[in-house]
């Protein structure tokens, strides 16, 4: 808004400031947004239309649907594989203790008393 739209008039002073009357000059037509002010009206969508839009939405739903359970069974099998290693790598361990163990039974037992 330039300011030659608005006119400013001084009012009377009052001791709790002053007081003005802002005018606005009437809009040009050069001002009128070109936009509409009321929203584009929708077309009437067919029935067939309206179908293929229900269908289109069926099928991203069952796309997206398999693509979770997809990305679940993954997951699964990640959890499978992390699991197997683990019981493996323990049974490793419980055989290496238990060779351990052996290895210290079967040593003399006079071996150690001399050591003491």
């Amino acid at each position: 808004m330039a300011s030659s739209d608005i006119q400013v008039k001084e009012l009377e002073k009052r001791a709790s400031g002053q007081a003005f009357e802002l005018i606005l000059s009437p809009r040009s037509k050069e001002s009128v947004p070109d936009f509409p002010l009321s929203p584009p009206k929708k077309k009437d969508l067919s029935l067939e239309e309206i179908q293929k839009k229900l269908e289109a939405a069926e099928e991203r739903r069952k796309s997206h649907e398999a693509e979770v359970l997809k990305q679940l069974a993954e997951k699964r099998e990640h959890e499978k594989e992390v699991l197997q290693k683990a019981i493996e790598e323990n049974n490793n361990f419980d055989k290496h203790i238990e060779e351990v163990r052996k290895n210290k039974e079967s040593k003399d037992p006079a071996d150690e008393t001399e050591a003491d």
